[in-house]
Formats: structure tokens, C-alpha cells, sequence
């Protein structure tokens, strides 16, 4: 069966945690221990978040103020490389000897025209108090909205249109090889009045263009790994409920917040009613148990 696995930010870096190397490392360790016993009956293919990562190079890159700051799509650019090789090192370290693993930096086409231009709404970077907020919105002219009790950077972020290396990716998977792509919803990119590509100050949400990975892969299931054990109604309340197996329509049916939960949700219901396949939301913990249908929220045209 073939695969798609889309690791949620809790894979790389938890919150409140520190921003090190060291940190990211150690997590990714454990996302990697989680799948690496998936590929001995599976082909995986793994996209991943990139949203704090951007975030911290964003302000790194502020430091220096006689240069101009790197544009998104750089740092988006920057963030694939470090995080892909971060996960394909150390699955190396998990996997049999005869899985072959390639990282490839994955360019995202969007349309200029795009809603999401005029009303930022993607979290990026660390978490801030309202005040510190406010004073770096007012230096560096960046947005910032509330993201629970702190506050958080936000960016346009555009729907994915066309994976740029679709062909080179489907290359890889025909000779069997475990591909992280796609990584922080791809280097976002445009096609300009000439015709050509160029990049764009926005950052792609990670799941959409992970259910577009897992279309235009033919996957056989698309999960996405989270820090929770499935979709929840009546969150946080006394008879909250997690939804084990529905379809399409009657998750669609629920609203969800568009900052954490709605994205997963909106394309595992878009991947089941497009493909006639599974999509499932579970804890990354859970990963073997999603795989065979047993935990997790399961989407799927047939429900329970």
C-alpha cells in the first residue's frame, strides 16, 4: 500500500520548546521509530510543517540590518533541506538497509489571485506576549494574531495549484524509493507574466498540499500524523466525543478552528470524496494502528 504521511509541527518541535537543533533532532527520532516499521509493507511517503522553522530564520535573518531580509520562499527552501534531512538520517537509522530514502526540495505552484493574499491567517515563528507582539508588528510591519493565550506571526497562505516535481517524484516512487517532499507545504511559487516561476511571500498550509502529494501519487491512504488521537466535537467539553469512522459528508457537517484542526479536516474529507480512499487524522503514536484502521479518525466514503 502506498502511503502518505503528513507529519503535524508536533513531529519537530512540541510547544514551548526550544528551538535547538538538538530538540528538533530528538523529535524527529521519534517520528522516525514511529514509521520506520511501516516500510517493510509499505511505500511511505512523508511531507512535513515547517512553521516555526520558518518563523525562527525569518527573525534570524532580521538581525542583519544592512541585508535585505530572505523572502519566504527562500526560508521555506532552507527549512525543506534542513527538516528532510533531519528525518531521512535518522530513518536511515530505523530502517532495513534495503529501503532507499531521497529528500527532494519541492516547488508548489500558486495562483496569484488568491484570497489568502489579503487576509494572512498561517502561524509562523515562536509565540509572543501581546505587547512584544505589538512592538515587533510595529518595527519589522509583520502581522501578528492571537494563537490561544499568546500570539503568533501570520502570512498569507495560498491553496496549493500544481507540484513542480510531481514527474520526479513519481520517478522515485517507481523505483521504490521512500521520499520526503513537499515539506511545509512546498516552496511557494507563482508563474509570472512572462511565463516563468518566481517566488511568493506566503507559506502553503502543510495538509492541503500534502492531500494534492497524496492525489497526484495515487496513494492508497493519506494520514496525518498529529499530537492528538483523532477529531474531537465538543472539544474541551464534558461530553466531548472523538469521531472513530465517518464519511465525508458527515465530517464536512462539523465546523472546526481553521488554525489547528479545520485545515486536517477540510482535506481529509477533499482526499476520501476525490480518490474513494481512506484519510485519517490520529496521533503520530498511534501511526501503525491508523494504518490498519483501528484508531485515529478514520474518512472514507463507506463511514463506518
Amino acid at each position: 500500500m502506498r502511503i502518505v504521511i503528513a507529519l503535524g509541527g508536533n513531529a519537530l518541535l512540541r510547544r514551548g520548546e526550544p528551538m535547538t537543533a538538538e530538540v528538533q533532532r530528538r523529535n524527529v527520532r521519534v517520528a522516525a521509530e514511529a514509521i520506520g516499521p511501516l516500510t517493510a509493507d509499505h511505500q511511505i511517503v512523508i511531507a512535513h510543517g515547517n512553521g516555526p522553522q520558518v518563523g525562527l530564520l525569518a527573525l534570524e535573518s532580521e538581525a542583519y540590518a544592512d541585508v535585505e531580509p530572505y523572502p519566504l520562499d527562500v526560508l521555506g527552501a532552507e527549512t525543506e533541506g534542513m527538516i528532510g534531512y533531519m528525518i531521512e538520517q535518522e530513518l536511515t537509522n530505523v530502517v532495513s538497509g534495503d529501503v532507499r530514502l531521497a529528500t527532494l526540495l519541492t516547488m508548489v505552484e500558486v495562483d496569484p489571485a488568491d484570497p489568502a493574499f489579503a487576509d494572512p491567517t498561517k502561524f509562523v515563528g515562536p509565540v509572543y506576549s501581546k505587547d512584544q507582539a505589538e512592538k515587533l508588528a510595529d518595527e519589522k510591519g509583520w502581522t501578528y494574531k492571537p494563537d490561544g493565550d499568546r500570539w503568533r506571526r501570520v502570512v498569507p497562505s495560498p491553496r496549493p495549484r500544481r507540484i513542480v516535481e510531481i514527474d520526479a517524484i513519481r520517478w522515485l516512487l517507481e523505483r521504490k524509493v521512500l521520499v520526503v517532499c513537499a515539506g511545509g507545504g512546498g516552496i511557494p511559487v507563482m508563474v509570472d507574466g512572462n511565463g516563468e516561476l518566481t517566488g511568493v511571500e506566503a507559506v502553503i498550509d502543510k495538509d492541503f498540499a500534502s492531500e494534492l502529494l497524496a492525489v497526484m501519487v495515487d496513494a492508497d491512504l493519506f494520514v496525518m500524523a498529529t499530537d492528538v488521537d483523532g477529531v474531537y466535537v465538543g472539544w474541551g467539553q464534558p461530553d466531548q466525543r472523538r469521531l472513530e469512522r465517518v464519511t465525508p459528508d458527515e465530517l464536512g457537517a462539523f465546523s472546526f478552528p481553521g488554525g489547528s484542526m479545520g485545515p486536517k479536516v477540510d482535506a481529509a474529507v477533499k482526499f476520501a470524496r476525490s480518490t474513494g480512499r481512506r484519510a485519517s487524522i490520529g496521533s503520530l503514536a498511534d501511526i501503525a494502528r491508523i494504518v490498519e484502521g483501528v484508531a485515529g479518525t478514520n474518512v472514507s466514503i463507506t463511514g463506518g
